[in-house]
């Protein structure tokens, strides 16, 4: 940044000349942009603003009228300020009419008692600014460096936003047009206090530049968007008014999101992955307070507090497609449920999970129960999307410290109904029969029990052997133990499949034709499936 007048007042070069502030006192915070050396009355015409003019006075009128608009004319034309030598013109101190002229205009008028080389002034004045400059540079080229590497690497709005508050030190905010916020770094601060009433607060920041300053609200704002097509703006929380270099850190951050929209032909909206990561954030403990989740949550307009909440796994019933497609197919599944979540006027948390699965957190209006809203969700979404999907929910739970737990159930149930789906609207756990009382009792010491003396002998060997016998013993049960369907399912010859089956039965000391022995069997895999995804 450009030295102030105060900061030019404390070199040692214009200290020796005994430096007194007449007029403008309040104003040696003004911006130095160069020093200029000037005897003419007429001088204003020939600067551009920001000059600091150093003057003996030896050439001013005498007249106090002409005085007056010589010092007008120099604050007219933005001048940071003036300093006069005493002693060749004016003797002692100015005359009053430069005085009272200064203070009319807030021009920062300064006298120096002693004879001093003008030249040591601009010298020294001329440096210090030469070397903000380059400081400034190589900043620019540092900044130009790292967002440069953050587009080429295709760095998420999250990471974009990282660096930016590691470059600041600053809490940095990513909203869109409608005020929501998309991302945000609070680097240290309480999230829940930065996004209180934020859409609120947003509406009233509006300044008329792309980028600009707040001073009332202390937000750095810049506008987000490519090829006239603004879709958000980037704000930076400041406690001072900015630097140039804090400037140039908005904009280069906000170009680089934009360029990184560009690039997302085929991902998923903003809007989706800021309520992914939010989704992520509570499921893997990532807010170690609950309530900044629910702050979160609320800056995207999804109020979560003082509700109930279900969750909601959505899963394509089909796998039969390219990765890359089933990531298209699934990010339309995303889309899709928010508009319907929408059109049911649900305010909701959609997000993809994993490559597999989309995710709901879904805030109960008063008064509706969890299957009426399943029930519209369902149905618009059904009328909308025509890939076949199965749409799972878990229990309903009173705050957000129980919602993974709700998801985990939700999980279960989408996959034992992805199995064998029977075209119901939704599925909950106790549409799962076995499977849900499964579940349910997941916990007990006495199913573990179960489940370790049937299949115990069994895994230990695949264990030690680096086998996959608990593979083919699932393939045959769910085959119904029809040998030719499993061994076609397990893409082996029938041999070769009972070949697997004889090893079977020598690991597990049992006869697979037995019908009660493959039902406990069965059981047990189902049992240890229940345990290994609530671990998970």
């Amino acid at each position: 940044m450009l030295p102030t007048l105060a900061d030019v007042l404390a070199l040692d070069t214009v200290h020796r000349g005994s430096p007194r502030v007449v007029a403008g006192a309040d104003r040696l915070d003004t911006r130095v942009r160069w020093v200029h050396v000037g005897e003419v009355s007429d001088i204003a015409h020939l600067l551009r603003g920001g000059e600091l003019i150093l003057t003996t006075g030896v050439a001013l009128p005498e007249d106090p009228g002409k005085l007056a608009d010589y010092i007008a004319d120099l604050a007219g034309v933005g001048a940071s300020g003036l300093i006069v030598e005493l002693g060749r013109r004016f003797v002692g101190e100015l005359p009053r009419a430069v005085v009272d002229a200064a203070e009319t205009h807030g021009l920062p008028l300064v006298t120096l008692a002693r004879e001093t080389p003008f030249v040591q002034i601009t010298e020294s004045v001329h440096a210090r600014i030469i070397d903000i400059q380059l400081e400034e540079l190589r900043a620019s080229d540092h900044l130009h460096e790292v967002f440069t590497e953050l587009s080429v690497e295709g760095a998420s709005p999250a990471e974009v936003l990282g660096q930016v508050s590691r470059l600041s030190s600053r809490p940095v905010v990513l909203e869109n047009l409608a005020h929501q916020v998309l991302a945000c770094e609070s680097s240290g601060r309480d999230t829940g206090t930065l996004l209180a009433g934020w859409e609120a607060r947003s509406r009233a920041v509006a300044p008329r530049e792309r980028t600009a300053y707040d001073a009332s609200s202390g937000w750095l704002v810049t506008m987000v968007g490519a090829r006239g097509h603004d879709w958000g703006r980037l704000i930076i929380i400041c406690d001072s008014p900015p630097g140039p270099r804090d400037v140039v850190l908005a904009e280069r951050a906000a170009t680089t999101l934009a360029l990184g929209r560009l690039l997302e032909r085929h991902q998923e909206s903003l809007e989706r992955q800021a309520h992914g990561t939010i989704l992520t954030g509570i499921l893997t403990h990532a807010y170690a307070d609950p309530d900044e989740a629910a702050a979160r949550a609320r800056a995207v307009g999804v109020p979560l507090t003082g509700r109930k909440l279900i969750s909601v796994v959505l899963r394509l019933a089909e796998h039969n497609d390219t990765a890359l497609n089933l990531q298209a197919r699934l990010g339309e599944l995303a889309e899709a449920t928010a508009a319907a979540c929408r059109d049911a006027r649900l305010p909701a948390l959609v997000g993809a999970l994993d490559q597999n699965r989309v995710g709901v957190l879904l805030p109960l209006p008063p008064r509706m129960l969890a299957e009426g809203a399943l029930t519209a969700l369902a149905e618009r979404l059904r009328t909308t999307f025509t890939t076949p999907f199965v749409l799972a929910a878990g229990s309903v739970v009173e705050s957000v410290r129980d919602v993974r737990r709700s998801f985990l159930e939700a999980e279960q149930v989408a996959e034992a109904a992805a199995r064998q789906p029977d075209r119901r609207p939704f599925y909950r756990l106790p549409d799962l029969r076995l499977r849900g009382l499964l579940h349910l009792l997941r916990d007990d010491a006495r199913l573990q029990t179960f489940a370790e003396r049937e299949l115990g002998p069994l895994l230990a060997h695949d264990a030690h052997r680096g086998g996959d016998l608990t593979g083919i013993l699932k393939t045959y049960l769910e085959s119904g133990r029809n040998k030719a369907v499993a061994a076609q399912r397990a893409h082996l010859s029938r041999p070769a499949f009972y070949d697997r089956l004889r090893r079977l039965e020598r690991v597990l000391d049992t006869d697979l034709d037995d019908v009660d022995s493959c039902l406990s069997l069965h059981v047990a895999l189902l049992a240890l499936e229940s345990f290994r995804r609530e671990i998970r």
